[in-house]
């Protein structure tokens, strides 16, 4: 198991930066029109860490609903005996597939897992060992969402999760007009990228993260994406604000194992 754990510049901001950029948070949440949507997706789960039981703590304090995207080949019995306790069987967790191995199939181009370098029953086999193993593992708690390692799949992909029966994707906000998802398999995007900025300054790394804030709101939806393996303590400090505003405003959350609802 392989995965990043660079911190954004972004969190290396003067706190007075961040601060700044929590009140324009507070402000723009606040301003929310009503019925727009909102929910959290944190990516790369398995492993048991500091990192993600204070994820886990923070969103138990707020009472928000988090979707926890697993990584199947990650997760032992014995690592969600630990997960599972720090979490209880509160109704606010939604535990899902992020795909097999988190591992890049393509030769060129951008990573993906599930892309068109592979064939069908390539893809089929690993969707379905994925998800025997996640049930196997976690019982009745496994909700039947796909989320792709990079954010993405191919159309190919897109027809075997339907045929398989999952009930949701989520990927990055604009996927969609590249790779549609068939009719009955919604796609619940992100659009509000927390921990893997690029930007180089905290200033137009904070900006940008506010444009995205502002796109989702005008969107009707806002969802935001975490790595908790990519969070310091100021990065841990600005959610518990965040959740604490979208607790505090008309922000409907929601579920994604429950489209619709």
């Amino acid at each position: 198991m392989i995965v990043k754990t660079t911190v954004s510049a972004l969190w290396s901001a003067p706190q007075s930066l961040l601060d700044d950029g929590l009140r324009r948070v507070d402000t723009l949440l606040a301003g929310a029109a009503p019925g727009v949507e909102v929910f959290f997706r944190a990516d790369d789960v398995a492993a048991p860490g500091e990192a993600c039981e204070r994820m886990l703590e923070i969103f138990a304090r707020h009472g928000l609903p988090l979707h926890l995207a697993v990584t199947p080949a990650w997760l032992t019995p014995a690592r969600w005996d630990v997960l599972h306790r720090w979490a209880g069987d509160s109704d606010q967790w939604c535990w899902h597939q992020h795909g097999w191995r988190h591992v890049n199939h393509q030769r060129a181009g951008r990573k993906g897992e599930f892309g068109d370098e592979r064939t069908p029953e390539a893809k089929r086999a690993d969707l379905a060992r994925g998800r025997a193993r996640l049930e196997a593992i976690m019982g009745a708690r496994f909700s039947p969402v796909f989320t792709p390692p990079w954010n993405r799949f191919d159309a190919q992909t897109a027809r075997l999760l339907h045929e398989a029966g999952y009930v949701a994707v989520s990927r990055w906000a604009g996927a969609q007009g590249a790779v549609p998802t068939p009719e009955g398999l919604p796609d619940i995007p992100v659009n509000v990228d927390l921990h893997t900025r690029r930007e180089s300054d905290p200033a137009e790394g904070l900006d940008a993260l506010l444009r995205e804030i502002e796109g989702g709101l005008a969107s009707r939806r806002v969802g935001f994406m975490l790595h908790h393996q990519r969070m310091n303590d100021a990065a841990f400090g600005f959610l518990d604000r965040c959740l604490a505003a979208v607790a505090g405003s008309g922000l409907k959350p929601i579920r994604l194992d429950r489209p619709g609802s």
